[in-house]
């Protein structure tokens, strides 16, 4: 009979999850700030403009549809800025810029 190995789920430090949070990347930070912020402020988020990482977590850029109207060329969007840990939890968010989708950046 083949014997059955088992093995123990060792205690993770938060040292090894906020590096295995970090080492996720990019791709896991936009992800985690997209559902954060559309759970907050109620509005579909559109999509994720820019991602930096910074000495405590990432700071993700989030396009969220504000006011819907027609013809879409006409709808409000805004820009949020969302802050995350090292862990992937929201520590802050703030609106930085408000626009209508059809107007071009200055």
């Amino acid at each position: 009979m083949a014997e059955e190995r088992r093995t123990r789920a060792r205690p993770t430090s938060t040292a090894t999850r906020r590096r295995a949070a970090s080492e996720q990347g990019p791709e896991h930070a936009a992800h985690a700030a997209r559902e954060r912020l559309a759970s907050l402020i109620s509005h579909h988020t559109e999509g994720v403009s820019g991602v930096r990482r910074n000495d405590d977590g990432w700071c993700v850029v989030v396009d969220v549809l504000e006011v819907p109207r027609i013809p879409d060329t006409t709808s409000l969007l805004a820009s949020y800025e969302v802050q995350l840990n090292q862990d992937g939890e929201l520590m802050e968010y703030r609106r930085v810029r408000r626009y209508r989708r059809g107007a071009a950046d200055e």
